[in-house]
């Protein structure tokens, strides 16, 4: 299931609810696209058509280093 937020227009107006959840939802994937777009500007991701036992330490490693990087 995809859940996405709601969109207004000229004739359409969100109602206090909608902009709510939209909010809502905007605020809990801001962080993953920002982990997205750290691993993009790391160039990362190309190196990631190997083993996916490797993988997946190689990206538990970088969130742990962008955490940090954050937290600083």
């Amino acid at each position: 299931m995809i859940v996405t937020g709601y969109a207004a227009s000229r004739t359409h107006k969100l109602t206090p609810g909608q902009k709510e959840a939209s909010r809502v939802l905007a605020v809990g994937r801001a962080p993953v696209e920002d982990g997205f777009a750290h691993l993009k500007n790391w160039r990362i991701l190309t190196k990631l058509r190997t083993n996916p036992v490797r993988a997946t330490q190689l990206l538990r490693a970088l969130f742990v280093l962008t955490n940090i990087e954050i937290d600083r």
